[in-house]
């Protein structure tokens, strides 16, 4: 998508803003895992796409195989989609990280939910997948209220997941999303 076309429907059309650290995804950072939350809604794909072109870098995501046929699975792939078979027993952290080690820069978009539905845990493979990989895990708000996008700093894992997961669900904290019972 042309970034005049994302920054004209993002911004005039649907009211959008982007806020935080997300200058470095321009310039410094060349892979990481990135985590978007809450994630309601079927809108949250178009947001993340919109955002993506407007600020002018290429983020991956993952979807289940089933996504990826004729017709839709051209339009997927070409929006930066990889398909992954969910029923396979393949180890999917050592197979997603490995991509990274397969390119010279790749960014990941996932949500730690594993669902649109309301959940009370979040799932651990984008962290293993960010520390499998020895990348950052970046967050960033798929706030409907306020109608923003913000981005966190690179948060590196260390090796105290409790202490991780409590900072970075903090970071999402009071955010709604599309469908806010489910945020």
């Amino acid at each position: 998508m042309r970034q005049w076309l994302a920054r004209f429907i993002y911004f005039k059309l649907l009211g959008w803003q982007v806020g935080g650290d997300y200058k470095i995804l321009q310039n410094d950072i060349k892979k990481a895992v990135l985590i978007a939350a809450p994630h309601t809604s079927w809108h949250d794909f178009y947001i993340g796409v919109l955002v993506r072109a407007v600020l002018g870098v290429s983020v991956n995501f993952i979807g289940k195989k089933e996504l990826f046929v004729f017709p839709f699975g051209y339009f997927f792939r070409a929006l930066g989609g990889r398909p992954i078979d969910r029923q396979n027993k393949q180890n999917k952290v050592q197979a997603i990280a490995k991509l990274f080690d397969e390119n010279e820069t790749f960014k990941i978009a996932l949500a730690p939910e594993g669902t649109r539905k309301k959940v009370e845990k979040w799932r651990t493979g984008f962290y293993f997948i960010a520390k499998e990989a020895k990348v950052p895990i970046v967050m960033f708000t798929l706030d409907f209220e306020n109608k923003k996008n913000t981005f966190s700093k690179p948060f590196y894992p260390t090796d105290d997941i409790e202490a991780d997961f409590k900072y970075m669900r903090n970071f999402f904290k009071d955010v709604k999303g599309k469908i806010p019972e489910y945020s």
